[in-house]
């Protein structure tokens, strides 16, 4: 842990004097950091609430502004991390290389290589010579070690460069210190200082000299935008050799273990069912390889020497069970409850024409291409974990509360994950591998079968939102949309036990549900008195945030109803949504899908374009589809598929304020309209007798390569607030929304019960007992 820092300044950067001030405060650019008492170069920042910048919000929003327009919940979650952010550091390496533990969780999203961007832009360093790895749980950081939200890049863009360019300045510094001239005369390329006399250095050969014995604070100024050369330029992730060569490790791929075996669990037939009697522990316990059955919290685990062997132990456990939390519930039950539980309405529709419109949104999981799993030992006195964890200080507090040990005995170490989409923010997998090592006395691999991912696992909640718009005159006069849901699960708090607790406090979760639901809702348009409200329903279902939380449901449900009173009001879809918005950079993006995609062309009939605005985390979308709507494609024969509708080409602009990588940026928005196609079409869980009836990717129709475009174009604006926004999920609500706005003008009918082919079940389920079925077989005598 970093010494705790002076407040004496001790010297100024060569960023002071090449700006040929001494001053000792800072203006709006420059920023205060810290050398860290260290053998070689390590630097940190220190940043007050100017880190946030809501301020850049106030002067931006025009009138009337909704509470997300003035501060969401990516500022309220940079805010929060603002107090800790100088405990995060960079260090330069005697080998000239800089490296740096992130405190968030790398699952895909590419935040490593956008972060060493970063790095690499304010050192001068090459990309290839930064090394971002992942941060171990560290409790003293609060809620700066939560991964959601669309916040990683918004919190740590400050944090980061000034710590670099801290970096950078110090080396300078010792630099011109050895040979005696001006810090100024110097320049630097590719991690070498160089001089007018033809003296050079590498950093490796100043990182000692550049180092302190104590802590020291310094003022920095990070790069002005104009001089970027690596930041919002193309670059390829700096993983993905490894991911191609199969090379990247994932926590069971790790060997950090040892004596570390398989395990896996047999499951109640409901969800949160628990173990009355298994008949035959003793058998079981003898079965080939097995070393251990146990029973816990979440069902019967075994261990032992291969997962195959698990999977006929789980299959062979002779188990009956108490009942579950939502045993009676199904579709239309829940259905029932969200209609009941939904806010009233309140604009009377006297004077005005209006626009009513009700939509109805099943539950969608979020099983991302890894299960849950994770690595767990746990002996007398201590423990220590491996998973891709979200919230890992929640996690480190939650099993040692499990475990009954002090917070310090328990290690958590946190690893690359194969995906999350908002699952990842629950350590499921992890504090059940704790329990089952306690319990057997040896460390476990935990692996999730994937039907228990699918049956278990957390999921999007059903909703159902009703709207009410009136117009008169041409304007649209009011806007009210009042949203109901399964409560989301939100008691992992801001990622510590605080905000954890109370969050499982009896007015918690809604509070905290309510709480995000305003700071990301917002309608973009002029719509007169607009309000947007939540009601939530506490079913014990396992929930929680998917990618964009709440708005893919609410934003599909608001651009029909926008396309609807087009209609009404005899305007062009587009058109109509141009005159309404309130800002230039939501005009722009609709103006260039337009231009790009054609809006407006003739197509046959059955076929359609279909247009939707999303705005959120600071920045904003536009998103043109083509739909093929006719017999010949919705009829369709397809072998354990869903046949129906077709996309086919996606044109979207994105504006994310100031894009740091576009080509990772594209590669989010490809992956936002693959789940934007499955949540309007395809994608869902049918809830029946407590259970979701999928229990495989096989009958879980994620969009599928028969209905993916042919012709998907993302075209990523040019930088305009010049602050990054949150872009890992910006683009899943547009593209749910074009594609169903779309699917109503090629037939004439808006859909609206999601996804559209819900009411479609093209699979036979598997049985509820055993949990876990049979794996399937290839047909040669290598099977299984």
């Amino acid at each position: 842990m970093a010494e705790k820092p002076s407040s004496r300044p001790v010297f100024n950067t060569e960023s002071e004097s090449d700006s040929g001030s001494r001053s000792t405060g800072t203006d709006r650019r420059r920023f205060l950091g810290y050398v860290l008492a260290a053998p070689t170069l390590v630097v940190a920042a220190q940043l007050g609430v100017e880190a946030a910048r809501p301020g850049s919000a106030d002067a931006s929003i025009p009138s009337p502004p909704e509470p997300a327009d003035l501060l969401d919940l990516g500022d309220a979650l940079t805010l929060a991390a603002v107090p800790t952010s100088h405990l995060i550091s960079i260090r330069m390496n005697a080998d000239g290389t800089a490296s740096f533990a992130m405190p968030r969780a790398e699952v895909g999203q590419g935040i490593t290589t956008a972060v060493a961007m970063l790095i690499a832009e304010e050192l001068d360093l090459p990309l290839d010579r930064v090394e971002v790895t992942l941060a171990d749980a560290r409790p003293e950081l609060l809620f700066n070690q939560l991964t959601g939200g669309s916040n990683t890049m918004r919190s740590l863009y400050g944090p980061v460069r000034t710590a670099a360019a801290v970096a950078r300045a110090r080396l300078l510094s010792a630099a011109a210190e050895r040979w005696e001239v001006p810090a100024s005369s110097l320049t630097v390329h590719g991690g070498v200082i160089h001089h007018a006399s033809g003296r050079r250095a590498t950093y490796g050969s100043l990182a000692e000299a550049a180092a302190s014995t104590r802590t020291t604070v310094v003022s920095a100024r990070p790069k002005e935008r104009s001089a970027f050369s690596i930041v919002g330029t193309p670059q390829s992730r700096i993983d993905a050799r490894a991911i191609v060569t199969g090379a990247k490790k994932f926590a069971l791929d790790l060997d950090v273990c040892p004596g570390a075996k398989p395990a896996m669990v047999r499951r109640p037939p409901t969800i949160n069912g628990t173990v009355d009697a298994v008949a035959n522990l003793a058998a079981v316990r003898a079965m080939p390889g097995i070393t251990d059955v146990v029973v816990i919290s979440t069902g019967v685990a075994v261990r032992g020497e291969t997962f195959g062997q698990c999977i006929d132990a789980v299959r062979a456990l002779e188990v009956t069970w108490h009942g579950g939390s939502v045993d009676r519930e199904s579709d239309d039950t829940v259905l029932a409850k969200l209609k009941a539980a939904t806010p009233p309405l309140v604009v009377p529709r006297l004077l005005t024409k209006s626009v009513d419109a009700e939509f109805v949104f099943a539950f969608a999981s979020n099983s991302a291409l890894e299960t849950n799993n994770a690595i767990a030992d746990v002996r007398p006195g201590g423990a220590e974990i491996w998973s891709a964890l979200k919230s890992p200080i929640d996690a480190q507090q939650m099993i040692a509360a499990r475990l009954g040990l002090p917070q310090s005995a328990v290690k958590v170490h946190v690893t690359e994950g194969g995906g999350s989409f908002g699952r990842k923010l629950f350590f499921d997998a992890a504090i059940e591998a704790a329990e089952i090592s306690q319990k057997t006395g040896k460390p476990v691999k935990l692996m999730w079968h994937r039907t228990d991912d699918f049956r278990h696992g957390r999921a999007h909640p059903m909703s159902y939102s009703k709207i009410r718009a009136t117009y008169a005159l041409g304007n649209v006069v009011s806007y009210e949309q009042r949203h109901a849901s399964v409560a989301t699960d939100f008691t992992h708090g801001l990622g510590e036990a605080l905000t954890a607790t109370a969050a499982k406090l009896p007015v918690g979760g809604l509070g905290f549900s309510e709480t995000v639901f305003t700071l990301t809702q917002s309608v973009p348009y002029d719509f007169g008195v607009t309000t947007q409200l939540l009601g939530e329903v506490p079913l014990k279902f396992h929930t929680g945030s998917m990618r964009d939380v709440y708005s893919p449901n609410v934003v599909c449900a608001r651009e029909l109803v926008v396309d609807r009173l087009a209609g009404k009001m005899g305007r062009d879809p587009l058109a109509f949504r141009r005159s309404f918005l309130k800002q230039d950079r939501y005009r722009a993006v609709l103006d260039k899908v337009a231009e790009v995609g054609e809006w407006g062309r003739a197509m046959p009939e059955g076929t359609a374009q279909g247009v939707a605005v999303h705005t959120e985390f600071k920045g904003c979308t536009a998103v043109l589809v083509e739909i093929d709507c006719r017999p010949e494609t919705t009829g369709r024969q397809v072998p354990d598929g869903v046949t129906g509708p077709r996309v086919t080409r996606v044109v979207m602009a994105v504006d994310v304020g100031l894009p740091i990588n576009p080509r990772g940026l594209e590669a989010q928005m490809i992956g936002c309209v693959s789940d934007g196609i499955g949540l309007a079409l395809t994608e869902s869980l049918h809830i029946s007798r407590g259970l979701p009836l999928e229990g495989s990717w096989d009958e879980f129709f994620y969009t599928r390569q028969w209905n993916t475009p042919a012709e998907v174009k993302i075209i990523v604006m040019p930088p305009t607030t010049g602050e990054p926004g949150g872009a890992g999920e910006i683009g899943v609500a547009g593209a749910f929304a074009a594609v169903a706005c779309a699917y109503a003008r090629a037939t004439g009918t808006m859909p609206t019960r999601f996804p559209i082919n819900h009411g479609t079940l093209a699979f036979d389920p598997l049985p509820r007992e055993p949990s876990i079925p049979q794996s399937p077989t290839d047909g040669l005598d290598h099977a299984f």
